[in-house]
């Protein structure tokens, strides 16, 4: 039996390594929020890029593509937050028109920050590879298109995808797709399909299990309406963050109900950092910040004068800070001893302060 393809530790992304031990990439979701304006959609790009984000991402079909134009009960959102809405309606107000493209590419590379999309059909992935798109995400709803994710696959490029909706088994089956795609970068993005998602349904555990279960670089997609999930989920080894980005959320934007706008998103793009520089690594050493404090920790002084020839006592020596005399495990040796000198109030306990000196065996 052939073992299955093994996936890389890490994902490059126009030369940007993502994984383990590297800084959290976080990616900017335009979606539809541009309202059909190509002039809109330039301002998006120049507005995210600003916040400090990894990569900015856009959506590749159109109506005719991703579903059919079609009035029976099943073609319409029965609820949620497009409830009412005919599904081709909804997308063909929502897509990113394939001419517009090769204008978002550019727009991105002059912010020199990385441009790529969801494809949702074969033709929308030969599109994308004419443009050079250095990688593809596959979105939570396509997860059960197995021939499409094959064929991402077999473009070589980094895979993105979102586990929405999905079983294990289907997870399972779709990470299989990219192994038999011929596919070798795959990162996993947790996710809950709810628009906006209740906080307390997002189960960031489920992330975790991922990586454990398919080994594969891990990270969330969020549409929570704050950022502290998308925080947590890089204390928790996440290496990706995908949130939805629109300049005003009262304009009204398809999605703009569970976006962030710019001055949150670049609260977002700090946090994450600054939560993973937190994580850091297993260190015990002292840290520069903590330099010197070790001098005010515990030890033995002497707290009343001694005449030399005194017995030491819980009355005459006691653990105080700073750390200048004895450390506090001699204690039981020192208690019942006398002393070889007189010895001032507010004297460091020395071993020389002791008839019998200090047995450093108790170090063993």
């Amino acid at each position: 039996m052939t073992e299955p393809t093994a996936f890389a530790p890490q994902l490059e992304i126009d030369g940007r390594h993502i994984g383990p031990g590297q800084a959290p990439y976080i990616i900017a979701e335009l979606s539809g929020n541009h309202q059909g304006s190509l002039e809109q959609a330039l301002a998006l790009i120049d507005s995210a890029a600003a916040t400090g984000v990894d990569a900015i991402k856009i959506q590749t079909y159109t109506a005719d593509t991703i579903t059919l134009n079609h009035d029976a009960p099943e073609f319409v959102l029965q609820g949620g937050l497009w409830k009412g809405r005919k599904l081709h309606d909804l997308y063909q107000e929502a897509h990113t028109p394939w001419d517009w493209h090769k204008a978002l590419f550019d727009r991105a590379r002059e912010h020199n920050i990385t441009l790529f999309s969801s494809p949702f059909d074969t033709t929308a992935v030969d599109l994308l590879e004419s443009l050079g798109c250095p990688a593809y995400k596959v979105a939570s709803f396509e997860i059960n298109d197995i021939n499409l994710i094959k064929y991402i696959a077999a473009t070589g490029k980094p895979i993105i995808m979102s586990t929405g909706l999905a079983t294990k088994a289907e997870i399972a089956e779709a990470v299989q797709a990219v192994r038999d795609g011929g596919g070798t970068q795959l990162a996993l993005l947790h996710c809950v399909s709810g628009y906006p998602t209740p906080v307390e349904d997002t189960n960031l555990m489920t992330m975790v299990d991922l990586q454990q279960s398919f080994g594969t670089v891990v990270g969330l997609s969020d549409h929570t309406l704050s950022t502290a999930t998308a925080v947590a989920s890089i204390a928790l080894g996440g290496c990706i963050v995908e949130k939805h980005f629109v300049e005003d959320r009262s304009a009204g934007a398809v999605d703009s109900a569970f976006s962030l706008e710019p001055q949150e998103f670049s609260t977002l793009v700090t946090q994450c950092n600054q939560v993973s520089s937190a994580l850091g690594q297993v260190n015990y050493d002292v840290k520069p910040s903590e330099a010197g404090g070790r001098d005010f920790r515990r030890s033995l002084y002497v707290c009343r004068d001694i005449q030399q020839g005194e017995v030491f006592t819980k009355d005459n020596v006691r653990s105080v800070r700073p750390a200048f005399g004895l450390h506090t495990r001699y204690l039981p040796q020192v208690l019942g001893q006398c002393a070889s000198q007189d010895i001032a109030y507010g004297s460091p306990l020395k071993a020389e302060h002791l008839q019998n000196g200090i047995d450093d065996g108790e170090m063993a």
